[in-house]
């Protein structure tokens, strides 16, 4: 059976009414993408943003810290460095030098404290000094003490010329045979004042007594000369070699040391290891005679003698003088000078009062001795005979030559 016709414009309605309805899909269809990817597009939009303010922030930054660093090395293309280094260098010297004159400075002021009381002006113009250190004026500091050493010299000198010696002292050109002698000296560049003991080696020892037991480099201990002849019954002594006195500022570090060779009473050596080659000159008392050695670095370390002391300078070797001066200031000034020598078998020590060091060696000569050492002087000077100061007593020593009956 043969299927009904549609009409003609039912086809078209129902045509039109499909079209009608895919449209509305496809349009439903395509706001939905549109708004699905609107969303994702703000969305990398937004985090683009975010990047882009990121990377702004940090070229910013980037920029700034050129600009600093611009800035910095413009700073330095304009300063010299080498004028740095050398400003910087000058004032580490301008340091050192300040410093190691003022010690030296301070050095010779108790020198001159030694010699007379009258030193408070040098004592204001000393304290003006430290004071313009401690500002770092170190061209003024510099300047006062040029002016300060000046006028240390100048009151030395000025002390120097009012020393005389006592019109009781009788005048006398040789040495005593024996015991303790104070005499006039009249020498071939002037007179002056000696204290001296005399003692046959035959029937005296010569030794030497320690406040240490050792070696000591710093702090070390220190007695009187009185106490080491009492405590060895010694009937003479007097004051060893140089040693650095707690008082001078240049002693910091090595407090009442010594450095040069000696050997006590109980045969300890002292300063052995660094004296090996030793220049200084040395004494070794033995038996009944004294040998002298231009270095100590000549002698051994034998225990057999009685003692061994090493001093500086030379003063007399075999009669004739071996010291006519040098440029160590300190021995060039007039002061009370302690030595020990001997004349064949007879040992002398003594002290040249109002004398420099080669002075010392030219009275000596006059008296007859043959051979003889400087020892230490000014503060530390001391001379005992038959149990009283005859010089002195001087600071608290390291050490004491001592004169004992054998």
């Amino acid at each position: 059976m043969a299927g009904k016709e549609i009409p003609p414009n039912n086809l078209k309605l129902k045509l039109f009414i499909v079209i009608y309805i895919v449209t509305i899909v496809a349009l439903v269809a395509a706001t939905i993408y549109y708004l699905n990817s609107s969303q994702t597009l703000s969305k990398q939009v937004t985090s683009l943003s975010a990047q882009e303010r990121g990377l702004k922030q940090k070229l910013d930054e980037t920029g700034k810290a050129l600009q600093e660093r611009q800035r910095e090395l413009t700073g330095l293309k304009n300063q010299d460095q080498y004028l740095i280094n050398k400003n910087l260098e000058e004032e580490i010297k301008n340091i050192q030098s300040t410093y190691v004159g003022t010690a030296t400075a301070y050095d010779e002021l108790l020198s001159v404290q030694e010699l007379t009381k009258k030193t408070e002006k040098l004592e204001k113009q000393f304290a003006q000094i430290l004071t313009l250190l401690s500002k770092r004026n170190y061209s003024s500091a510099s300047a006062q003490l040029a002016s300060l050493k000046s006028e240390i010299a100048k009151t030395k000198e000025e002390v120097s010329s009012t020393f005389k010696i006592p019109e009781t002292v009788a005048a006398k050109n040789t040495a005593p045979g024996s015991g303790y002698s104070r005499q006039r000296v009249d020498a071939d560049i002037g007179s002056y004042l000696v204290d001296i003991v005399a003692a046959d080696l035959g029937s005296t020892r010569v030794i030497v007594d320690t406040a240490s037991d050792g070696d000591c480099r710093d702090n070390c201990p220190v007695l009187p000369l009185g106490d080491y002849a009492a405590r060895s019954g010694a009937f003479a002594a007097i004051n060893g070699p140089y040693f650095c006195p707690a008082s001078y500022g240049a002693c910091a570090g090595k407090t009442n040391s010594f450095d040069t060779l000696m050997m006590n009473k109980k045969k300890t050596y002292f300063n052995s290891d660094n004296n090996v080659y030793s220049n200084v000159p040395a004494v070794i008392f033995s038996g009944s005679s004294g040998r002298f050695v231009g270095a100590s670095s000549e002698w051994g370390r034998d225990t057999g003698p009685d003692s061994v002391i090493a001093s500086q300078p030379m003063l007399l070797s075999g009669g004739s003088v071996v010291f006519g001066g040098d440029g160590e200031v300190k021995r060039a000034g007039k002061g009370s000078r302690s030595f020990i020598g001997t004349k064949g078998s007879t040992v002398y020590i003594g002290v040249v009062h109002n004398a420099s060091v080669a002075e010392v060696a030219r009275v000596l000569k006059t008296l007859g001795l043959e051979y003889a050492l400087n020892l230490d002087s000014g503060g530390s000077t001391a001379l005992m005979s038959g149990g009283r100061y005859v010089v002195g007593p001087g600071r608290a020593l390291p050490f004491g030559i001592l004169l004992m009956r054998k």
